[in-house]
């Protein structure tokens, strides 16, 4: 069975991009201090960091280059996939 590289890109980085876009929302909406000290605090860990304020251009940028590292992830993985599976029969 082969993918298609291309859809699975879109879906590599649409996935990783709107994850992103939830965090930007998160600190946007004042939420995002209190669900990190909560993930370190569940993680035995002492919360080492400070969110700063929101800022709509840095959110942009946050969000387009993680959709475009998951767009180049998603290529390679259904470039691989389509590699190690050419020639396998359908079942």
């Amino acid at each position: 069975m082969s993918v298609n590289p291309f859809k699975l890109a879109l879906v590599f980085g649409l996935f990783l991009g709107l994850w992103h876009a939830c965090w930007a929302v998160l600190v946007y909406l004042g939420l995002a201090q209190n669900l990190i000290d909560f993930v370190f605090w569940m993680h035995f860990i002492t919360p080492p960091y400070h969110i700063e304020a929101f800022d709509p251009a840095r959110a942009g940028i946050l969000i387009g280059v993680t959709f475009a590292v998951g767009f180049v992830a998603g290529g390679i993985v259904g470039l691989l996939w389509n590699a190690f599976h050419r020639g396998t029969l359908a079942r």
